[in-house]
């Protein structure tokens, strides 16, 4: 994949500011890169025409909305067409509980992140997904103990 965008050290700077947080103003952005507003706007607007920015959202914390069972769905399929590949993915976008799906290399050919309240809650999803999306192999669900890391923030 090529990219028409190649960010320089103050588009770096900007984009490491603005994923610690978002709701910074302007203002304190430009400053703390060394610019004028105008001329850092400028740039933080390039990128996201360029799709370097893709949106700003505010992060919640699972638990206090009551959202505090995660769990890692392993999904392997014995169907790898293309109205198969359609079926699952138009599911996986209409199920809230899914808030990230990656198509894997290797045995596994889905893994899911779901969060649910409870127990109760992911059986009810489990069955709905399982009931939704036909071919299914093999499922298997990993409840998640304890988060050591989570970020948004990529390393740049």
């Amino acid at each position: 994949m090529t990219r028409s965008f190649e960010p320089d050290a103050t588009d770096r700077a900007i984009l490491r500011l603005i994923q610690r947080d978002a709701a910074l103003s302007l203002a304190d952005i430009a400053k703390e890169v060394g610019l004028t507003p105008t001329p850092c706007w400028k740039r933080i607007r390039k990128m996201e025409q360029e799709g370097v920015i893709t949106g700003r959202v505010v992060l919640l914390d699972p638990e206090k909305v009551g959202l505090g069972v995660s769990v890692f769905v392993a999904i392997e399929t014995g169907d790898h067409s293309a109205s198969w590949i359609e079926t699952f993915a138009s599911t996986v976008a209409k199920m809230p509980e899914i808030v990230e799906c990656w198509r894997l290399g290797g045995d596994v050919d889905y893994l899911l992140r779901v969060v649910v309240p409870d127990m109760q809650a992911f059986d009810t999803f489990y069955r709905r997904l399982t009931a939704q999306v036909p071919s299914l192999r093999k499922v298997t669900s990993r409840f998640a103990m304890e988060r050591v890391k989570s970020t948004t923030a990529l390393p740049i």
